[in-house]
């Protein structure tokens, strides 16, 4: 009876798998994205998405406009470069502007009694994406 029930616990029947392989094509939604660049950095944007980028100015609720979109993907073909310049938009909205993470910078020269501490806190805007607007979007 031991051997019996060892045998019917090896498999897929215990693990909780499923046998029945499932079609993920049918249930991926394509999503337009945008690479927008500000502040120096590089962010992939989808629509209601939140980022936080390196600070801007404004008000919490106020509306931005970024114009530096360098590639648009989703329907089809990505757009990049000159297909797209001057002529596509993301528009966002301030949600709140923040802090980011302390970072300590802790210098010591050792057997000379000479030591320095820094703190540094980044400011940050945290924005929601509201619109794709422009080609391929």
């Amino acid at each position: 009876m031991a051997t019996l029930l060892a045998s019917s616990t090896k498999g897929w029947h215990g693990s909780g798998a499923s046998p029945v392989a499932r079609d993920t094509r049918a249930t991926r939604v394509k999503t337009v994205f945008a690479v927008i660049k500000t502040g120096g950095k590089q962010y992939k944007a989808a629509v209601n998405d939140t980022i936080t980028v390196m600070t801007l100015p404004g008000e919490a609720g106020e509306t931005l406009t970024f114009d530096n979109v360098l590639m648009i993907a989703g329907d089809g073909e990505p757009a990049l470069g000159k297909a797209i310049a001057g002529s596509t938009s993301v528009s966002a909205e301030i949600v709140e502007q923040i802090r980011g993470p302390k970072v300590l910078s802790f210098k010591k020269r050792r057997r000379k009694n000479s030591k320095r501490k820094r703190g540094h806190r980044q400011g940050l805007t945290v924005v929601r994406i509201t619109g794709i607007s422009g080609a391929g979007a």
